[in-house]
């Protein structure tokens, strides 16, 4: 276990000194989503003329950068592929920079039943896209409620019954879908994770958590991902301080997840996506989205992850 005080919290310290305490390479490859190349959750002035969710540049900067620096794969959002359709579809920019395309995040209804059929109808479209490119996973996002007045309780059976008629469905035309947990949303603490994880049919919906959010959230992401490693094919790779930047978090090394303890946990483990590193966007970025994706790149390999060359 290496000691946390050592980490700096300083941009340029992570690029220069990046910390050296891997002990041996690591099976493991790694992917990037494209969420930090989207400047989402702030204002930004003036208006873009374009939604920056369906704006293609941000996706041809996503996939040209995390190519660039040798990741393994990216994951996008659903509505960022569904976009890219009307561009003349995703596959001339991932075969141009030799990219695959892993997975992608769908949001979804989880908790209100009368929407249950058209967000499963939805999240189908995009996942019918992804296999489209050869992606491998639907990443599930839970839908966003008023925490301070949800009642997990009453919303549980609807949570349950939701996932798993959706991950039928994901799973029929032979993707994997994965549950990641998320704040501000129906499935945001530690006890809803665990009480939705154990009540789901497994062989038709699994678990990709965010271990940043965990952290956000309130849980131990280590004790979280030991508990439920079985069922662990896709990971949000993520960092959390608690800083006034990207949301409370932070390139990897600079914050309180253990991050080496997550890595062992999933070194040379096949699952059906990867472990993707992930920072939010929200404007003004203190640093361009690839600078981040270099400190996460340059962090990994002193913990013994190779890149693509």
């Amino acid at each position: 276990m290496i000691d946390r005080r050592v980490f700096s919290c300083a941009v340029s310290a992570a690029l220069l000194e990046p910390l050296a305490f891997g002990a041996g390479k690591l099976a493991l490859h790694i992917g990037h989503t494209g969420l930090t190349w989207i400047p989402l959750g702030g204002r930004i002035t003036p208006p873009p003329p374009i939604n920056p969710m369906v704006d293609p540049q941000y996706v041809q900067a996503a996939v040209r950068d995390i190519a660039g620096l040798g990741f393994y794969g990216i994951e996008l959002f659903g509505n960022q592929i569904e976009a890219m359709e009307s561009q003349g579809g995703l596959g001339a920019v991932l075969d141009e920079h030799r990219l695959a395309l892993i997975s992608a995040y769908c949001g979804a209804n989880l908790s209100d039943p009368a929407a249950r059929k058209d967000s499963i109808a939805k999240v189908l479209d995009w996942a019918k896209l992804v296999k489209k490119y050869n992606g491998k996973v639907i990443v599930v996002g839970p839908n966003g409620v008023r925490r301070n007045t949800f009642d997990f309780k009453a919303h549980k059976d609807d949570i349950v019954t939701t996932l798993n008629e959706l991950g039928k469905a994901v799973t029929d035309i032979g993707l994997t879908p994965v549950l990641h947990q998320h704040t501000g949303t129906c499935v945001e603490t530690r006890d809803e994770t665990y009480a939705v994880m154990e009540s789901v049919d497994t062989k038709v919906m699994k678990f990709g958590p965010d271990i940043g959010q965990l952290q956000k959230g309130g849980s131990d992401p280590v004790k979280v991902v030991k508990d439920f490693l079985p069922l662990v094919q896709h990971m949000h790779l993520k960092d959390y301080s608690g800083g006034a930047e990207y949301l409370g978090y932070c390139p990897l090394g600079q914050g309180k997840v253990d991050i080496p303890a997550i890595l062992a946990m999933m070194d040379g483990r096949k699952t059906a996506g990867l472990v993707m590193v992930e920072l939010d966007s929200p404007p003004p970025q203190p640093v361009p989205a690839i600078e981040t994706a270099r400190i996460a790149k340059a962090y990994l390999e002193k913990a013994g992850v190779s890149f693509r060359s």
